[in-house]
């Protein structure tokens, strides 16, 4: 090796122990970067241990249950019953393994967390305190047990028909409790509030002055949704939501089995079945909509009040919805997708009740009296969500639409088509 070489390798190795020293170096100001941090001062704290003595589910809601079921079901907003069916069907989704170091918490658990924050829409730290569970926890048990309610019930008790006795069954149903014949369900939207999402500028501000989403929903006799649009942002009216709806492109391809047109009790002219809206919507003739309120004849008028008597299924609906889980009422935290689940999962436990537990929601319902005047349901007390905006122009009613709505005013308003206390209510 000549002394070139030699210098040349000198000069590596000596680079070599440069790098290794640096390296060492920085790795030394990592670990004392590590020990200076504030370290953590509980894994958990020891009230939240003491759980199972004093937590409102370990404690409180087993003294209800055994003691007070009306207490019960007011704190969860839903039979004990109800409850124990719903532990057995979601519990296979929710349950977790326990590991060496911590106990899983427990699915009973899970789900009375979950249903006390729809029932009132309590933040998270609030219901912390209540049933000792990390508020950091409960954010991810509510979102988990509501996916679970819609993945286990949506297919059973929010299904849209898509077959004409399907739809000819609820028309029925909208003959025999509101004399409105050919109907195949009322369709209306609400504002859900939420916080601004990050970025979300003005997309779900509304005209009311808040940030929201919308649940627009069509409801048959029986005040069940029987389809549903969530999360639509809030600044959208009803008919632009309405317009982009896979359930009106559905309608207009032929794809959701309407009945054929059939004629009318008494008559003999097929009509069509048919939606029922209010003025935000385009009329076809598979949607009818009230006669605008200027100038109307005796006759329109009539139309008008056996059109809002029917529709009026909706507006209760959407009010005993919002009573039973008033976190609907409250602004929701989470972010849209989140609200979205949640927001489905109310709409799964309302039909539910609607379908085995209907008295826990009949005394909100508005009721006729014996001369068919309207008594305000309960859920009309409180505060309710909130009607969307009603876009003028640019939503045209269609000619057949026009003349099917006078075929029918001129038949509710002939003796085989009136009923016997119509006069009376306008």
């Amino acid at each position: 090796m000549n002394n070139q070489q030699l210098m040349l390798a000198l000069e590596m190795l000596e680079l070599d122990i440069d790098i290794s020293q640096n390296a060492r170096a920085m790795i030394q100001a990592i670990q004392e970067q590590r020990r200076d941090r504030r370290q953590r001062r509980w894994w958990t704290r020891d009230w939240l241990l003491r759980r199972p003595i004093h937590g409102q589910y370990e404690a409180l809601m087993s003294e209800m249950y055994a003691e007070d079921p009306s207490a019960y079901r007011n704190f969860v907003r839903v039979d004990p019953l109800m409850f124990q069916e719903l532990l057995h069907m979601v519990t296979p989704k929710i349950n977790k393994r326990n590991t060496w170091y911590r106990k899983s918490i427990d699915p009973g658990l899970r789900l009375a967390i979950t249903l006390r924050y729809l029932a009132t829409g309590d933040s998270y730290h609030t219901l912390m305190y209540g049933f000792r569970v990390a508020h950091n926890t409960i954010c991810g048990i509510v979102r988990e047990v509501c996916e679970a309610i819609v993945s286990v019930y949506s297919e059973d008790v929010l299904l849209t028909p898509t077959e004409p006795e399907q739809w000819k069954a609820i028309a029925e149903q909208f003959e025999a409790k509101w004399q409105f014949p050919h109907t195949l369900g009322a369709l209306d939207g609400k504002h859900v509030p939420i916080r601004c999402p990050k970025n979300g500028g003005s997309l779900y501000y509304n005209y009311k002055g808040y940030h929201s989403i919308v649940l627009m929903a069509l409801v048959d006799a029986d005040y069940k949704f029987r389809w549903v649009n969530i999360g639509a942002q809030g600044g959208f009216s009803d008919a632009q939501i309405w317009n982009q709806s896979d359930l009106k492109q559905a309608i207009e391809r032929g794809l959701m089995g309407l009945p054929t047109a059939t004629p009318f009790p008494g008559d003999d002219k097929p009509i069509g079945y048919y939606i029922i809206a209010d003025d935000a919507f385009g009329m076809r003739t598979w949607l009818m909509k009230p006669f605008s309120r200027r100038g109307l004849s005796y006759d329109e008028r009539i139309f008008n009040y056996r059109l809002s008597r029917s529709r009026r299924v909706v507006e209760n609906a959407f009010g005993i919805l919002a009573n039973r889980f008033r976190c609907l009422l409250s602004v929701m935290n989470q972010e849209p997708e989140t609200v979205h689940v949640i927001v489905s999962a109310c709409v799964c436990l309302h039909n539910i009740m609607r379908m085995r537990y209907p008295g826990d929601q009949n005394l909100l319902l508005d009721q006729e009296d014996e001369r068919h005047q309207v008594i305000p349901g309960a859920w009309r007390d409180g505060v309710n969500m909130d009607d969307l905006q009603i876009t003028r122009g640019g939503n045209m009613d269609t000619f057949d639409a026009k003349q099917q709505r006078l075929y029918m005013k001129h038949y509710l308003n002939s003796p085989v088509g009136s009923v016997p206390w119509q006069d009376k209510m306008i």
